[in-house]
């Protein structure tokens, strides 16, 4: 089977987007059932030195269809966009992205293979294969995202499992 790098990363950039999206609703009841207010977890972090939840969940929309914006030009920087400060705009956020993923051809992102890509940072940068910046840059750095949202719930009393980070996964059909 030849390797297809749509099938490789599309698909779960939705799955997992889905997923953020269900845990940002999650979040949002926890904090009305217990009359709290919505940045004490919009806010919330695991340590002091990290990034707060609604960055994670930012970060999770642009490690994904960000990161296919990015090989469309061939460079890519850091995110410097605010997050938002609401759920609602979490919630618009992730359904953008899921939106322009949905949208994909995979034609195009299949094409993208042995495309130069190259990431930027502060003077310094790492130049890629358009399949190994997704592969070894993106779908990591999306999953650790989507991964510290799911930690931070999780940590603020938040009940969700293992499933609410699964969402919806591949069965035969």
């Amino acid at each position: 089977m030849a390797f297809s790098l749509y099938a490789a990363t599309v698909p779960s950039f939705l799955q997992i987007i889905g997923s953020v999206e269900k845990l940002v609703h999650k979040a949002q009841a926890f904090v009305t059932e217990r009359d709290l207010k919505p940045e004490d977890i919009i806010q919330a972090r695991l340590a002091p030195d990290m990034l707060p939840f609604t960055y994670q969940v930012k970060s999770t929309a642009e490690h994904s269809i960000g990161a296919i914006k990015a090989i469309r030009v061939g460079l890519v920087s850091p995110s410097l966009e605010v997050p938002p400060d609401s759920f609602s705009g979490l919630f618009e956020k992730l359904a953008s992205a899921q939106a322009e993923l949905q949208a994909l051809d995979p034609d195009e992102i299949n094409g993208f293979v042995g495309q130069d890509m190259r990431f930027e940072f502060k003077g310094s940068g790492m130049d890629f294969t358009a399949e190994g910046f997704l592969m070894s840059y993106a779908q990591p750095n999306f999953y650790f995202h989507a991964t510290t949202a799911y930690d931070i719930l999780r940590n603020r009393g938040v009940e969700i499992g293992k499933m609410d980070f699964l969402g919806r996964v591949a069965v035969k059909q």
